[in-house]
């Protein structure tokens, strides 16, 4: 490979992705890198200007001068950061966000029409090529970071990914049997014969637009109580604290619905799982030990009270 075979890479894709007059291509006032620093600010924790700066490898005065536009415009506020004065905090105005979302459905609807015109079968091998050039080009770093990740609802193919993945990661990892992905089958469906929205759902964790994990609440038998079920995150996707999310967004989800408490059920093998519960509040309420899924197993029932303690 030589310089020019890069190069001329280079101008392929930004003239297929539309870089040059990407205004134009989403229909708003904002250049890439100004939709690029509106992102960042949705969905980053670094919202000091100079994190901006060094994430994005972006001059001082240029991000200035964006920042100087998004704050004409109403998108962002600017304030001095609590833990260091000389710092200036950036975030987001209700409108900034509007915007943010905005841009990012546009870009998607873009991306979606340039992914239709590639056959479902050359799909696979395109996320593929474009990983490798990720993963060579990252300079020894990790390729991806944990905004990168998307959580969302389930789409078409997704609920049959779920089974076919926690069938496969489970007996790789802990020989697993075939009773195991019938157990999860019949959850999943369960879920999608009947369930209610407002009290239950499934959150999918998208990296580089493949699932890599994924998360149940459902209602439990008991009187206001949710179940957190099928917590599974993809061995290559793990460290990025995907299954953090899952977790406090199965919370955060459960405390909204007005459940009362949030409870599951899981295996004393599954130890970093376990951990997660833990750093979340659950608390140890019972175990057993059991012969199931073709292995001797020790089943843990674990607790969360949203609400407090019963009276």
């Amino acid at each position: 490979m030589t310089v020019q075979d890069v190069r001329a890479f280079n101008r392929f894709y930004t003239n297929v992705i539309g870089a040059l007059d990407y205004s134009r291509q989403l229909y708003a006032p904002y250049t890439l890198t100004e939709s690029r620093v509106l992102y960042e600010l949705a969905h980053s924790p670094r919202t000091d200007a100079a994190d901006l700066r060094g994430e994005l490898s972006l001059d001082a005065g240029y991000l200035s001068r964006i920042l100087n536009k998004f704050e004409r415009d109403g998108l962002i506020e600017r304030t001095a950061s609590r833990q260091d004065p000389r710092r200036v905090r950036v975030t987001l105005t209700p409108r900034g966000r509007e915007t943010a979302a905005l841009l990012a459905e546009r870009a998607d609807e873009s991306v979606g029409a340039l992914l239709a015109t590639v056959p479902a079968a050359d799909r696979p091998r395109l996320s593929e090529a474009m990983r490798t050039v990720r993963t060579l080009l990252s300079d020894g770093r990790p390729p991806h970071r944990r905004e990168d990740v998307l959580l969302r609802e389930p789409g078409p193919g997704d609920l049959g990914w779920i089974v076919a993945r926690n069938a496969a990661v489970y007996a790789a990892e802990y020989g697993f049997d075939a009773s195991y992905e019938g157990l999860v089958a019949r959850i999943v469906a369960d879920f999608a014969e009947d369930h209610d929205p407002h009290l239950e759902r499934v959150w999918i964790a998208e990296l580089d637009g493949r699932p890599v994990g994924c998360v149940m609440c459902v209602r439990d038998d008991a009187p206001a109580t949710a179940r957190l079920r099928l917590l599974l995150v993809e061995p290559d996707a793990r460290g990025l604290g995907i299954g953090d999310r899952l977790v406090s967004a199965v919370v955060d989800f459960a405390r909204g619905a007005a459940y009362r408490d949030l409870v599951l059920w899981t295996n004393d093998v599954l130890t970093s799982a376990r951990r997660l519960y833990q750093r979340h509040g659950f608390v140890l309420t019972a175990e057993k030990p059991h012969r199931s899924f073709g292995q001797d197993l020790n089943g843990q029932d674990w607790r969360l009270a949203l609400a407090g303690e019963a009276e």
